[in-house]
């Protein structure tokens, strides 16, 4: 195989990607990944001005628009799928990445962190996909799939030592609605993969890092954290011709992690 065949076979060039939390950490990784090989990218993320200045940052090598939405809400979801309606009338790639966490002990977990969690890591990506199903079959064709990519996490794989009940349990729930929708999209040229991402460095994770980063890449069989290329390389692969008959996958990214006892 030449190297153009190989460069063909992972381009995601002149595709329209839309990641949403796609601003900071795991999904600014996608996002500039997929910007620096040559589609055009959309980012929604809460924070309006963050948003922007990244659309300025990746403008620089690429193209991106930004679309700030709150995506915990109803009306930010709509807000998100009308702003994107009204720029273009099909999508390659959708990536459901925006997600939150919330740290406590199962006996005094407050609702509000648990309608949180469920609220931005689980009913988004449900109703986003819905809304935005009909863009994606516009661009599907049996020999070129369209994507859909979420974010799960190694919490979704395993019971996590952290106390972050809610969390996990909305992992697990997007891993099983990849599955789902896999099958049901199937017919419709659309594949569904999942990526479970173990220790990046993002806002979520900086705490953490901050006051363990030594013990967390000591505890990992490879002996550090993700980086960017582990996360936009494994996404910009799913998108790809090459991963176009992977579907219902849910691809641990995590250097071994998960497959560790915690006992």
């Amino acid at each position: 195989m030449t190297n153009l065949e190989i460069n063909n076979l992972f381009s995601v060039k002149g595709k329209t990607v839309l990641v949403t939390g796609g601003s900071r950490g795991i999904g600014l990784m996608i996002a500039s990944t997929f910007v620096k090989n040559g589609a055009k990218v959309y980012i929604s993320s809460r924070n309006a001005e963050v948003c922007q200045a990244v659309e300025t940052e990746l403008n620089k090598i690429g193209e991106c628009i930004a679309i700030p939405a709150d995506l915990s809400t109803s009306e930010g979801q709509q807000k998100l799928v009308d702003e994107f309606k009204a720029k273009e009338t099909s999508l390659d790639v959708l990536i459901n990445n925006a997600g939150a966490n919330w740290s406590a002990p199962f006996p005094d977990y407050p609702e509000k962190g648990y309608d949180k969690v469920m609220n931005i890591n689980v009913k988004p990506i449900f109703f986003l996909t819905q809304a935005l199903l009909p863009l994606l079959e516009a661009s599907a064709s049996f020999e070129t799939p369209a994507s859909v990519i979420n974010i799960g996490s190694i919490d979704g794989l395993r019971v996590s030592t952290i106390d972050n009940s809610a969390y996990g349990l909305s992992k697990a729930a997007v891993h099983h609605l990849t599955k789902i929708l896999a099958i049901k999209f199937s017919k419709k040229n659309i594949t569904v993969n999942a990526i479970a991402p173990g220790p990046f460095p993002s806002k979520m994770t900086k705490t953490m890092l901050d006051q363990a980063k030594p013990i967390v890449e000591k505890m990992n069989p490879m002996g550090r954290i993700g980086k960017a290329s582990d996360m936009g390389g494994l996404a910009v692969f799913l998108a790809s011709e090459a991963g176009s008959y992977l579907n219902g996958a849910v691809i641990p990214v995590d250097g071994g992690l998960h497959l560790l006892s915690q006992m």
